[in-house]
């Protein structure tokens, strides 16, 4: 917060913050309601972890990465809140009614939070087409605002993190999962199969020495890569908004999803390095390439730079363009949080 863009940005992460704290007291009243001292044990333990803490991390890698700045906080919502809205959607078609109801609850809050970082990557990939036009260069650094390849840059890495917050690709977890009716698939009311799977296949990738290729494998250990599957492409959609607005501008570049291979840490694609168009390459060129692909240390104390708080009434930081409407129906230029 005491680098926030605008009023209108810090009264988001105010709700942003609130919310997610409600989740986290929801779950700790379910396993302290329904499931005895285990539950009471679990609930505890839930809420000594911290993100990044060296004793007492979150369990899920993603959400142990820092988010220094701004930008980073907009990708977060954007491409990490959204695993959060599959998982949800997933757990609210169990067979345990208080666990469906409570995420049926949470997924009206996670909408919220998936908005703030879709519009404020989208509000930042603006102003940097502003100033592109305005001083015909793609050198804008010096003009203060993100260039386009380290948007990029820190798309690769946050939506990468975030594929593997879905796990394995093949995991009898997942089938357990879901033949037990503790979760079910993301619209399961919608499918038309027969909802069993026993005999189902489904298309996943996986590794074949050096090469990359599909395979059919039993449905219901595959869940886990169908619910990503489903996440990929709902991340497309919003992606392919950003880059309405840089063809609006006339500028010749485009924003694309790597790989799902790409800069993992779980799966199959762990043990490799893949490169953002999906070739299995070596150490050696990935240690040449990865700065092309992911923020480095440099990136990173740019955008650190452009953090500076700007809290006057309808004022917004150079880096970023106003909303395109308030909150709530309010005008941009509300008085979004009072600062004694």
């Amino acid at each position: 917060g005491r680098t926030c863009p605008s009023l209108y940005d810090l009264r988001n992460l105010f709700q942003v913050n609130v919310e997610e704290g409600r989740h986290l007291w929801a779950m700790v009243y379910l396993l302290d309601a329904h499931f005895g001292r285990d539950g009471r044990e679990e609930a505890e333990a839930l809420l000594q972890r911290r993100s990044g803490d060296p004793d007492k991390p979150r369990i899920l890698g993603a959400f142990n990465e820092k988010t220094p700045d701004w930008l980073s906080y907009f990708f977060f919502t954007y491409f990490t809140d959204r695993d959060g809205k599959y998982q949800l959607a997933s757990l609210a078609e169990s067979g345990f009614d208080p666990l469906s109801r409570t995420c049926r609850f949470m997924l009206t809050e996670e909408a919220h939070h998936m908005f703030v970082g879709e519009t404020g990557i989208g509000r930042v990939v603006q102003r940097t087409c502003e100033v592109m036009r305005e001083h015909r260069t793609d050198d804008v650094r010096r003009h203060g605002v993100v260039d386009l390849p380290t948007l990029q840059k820190y798309l690769n890495f946050h939506y990468s993190v975030s594929l593997d917050l879905f796990g394995s690709e093949i995991s009898t977890n997942a089938a357990n999962f879901y033949t037990m009716g503790v979760k079910g698939r993301f619209e399961e009311t919608k499918k038309t199969d027969d909802h069993l799977l026993k005999d189902a296949t489904y298309t996943i990738a996986q590794l074949d020495g050096d090469r990359i290729v599909s395979r059919e494998a039993p449905a219901l250990p595959s869940l886990n890569e169908r619910l990503r599957d489903d996440y990929i492409a709902d991340c497309a959609r919003g992606m392919a908004r950003w880059n309405q607005v840089i063809q609006r501008h006339g500028i010749d570049f485009e924003f694309v999803l790597p790989h799902r291979g790409f800069h993992r840490a779980i799966g199959c694609f762990s043990d490799v390095r893949v490169s953002p168009d999906g070739r299995v390459i070596g150490q050696a060129e990935w240690d040449a390439r990865h700065p092309e692909w992911l923020p480095s240390d440099e990136d990173r104390a740019y955008v650190g730079s452009l953090m500076h708080p700007v809290v006057e009434r309808g004022t917004f930081a150079g880096w970023i363009a106003p909303p395109a409407r308030g909150i709530n129906g309010q005008p941009v230029d509300h008085d979004y949080v009072r600062l004694s």
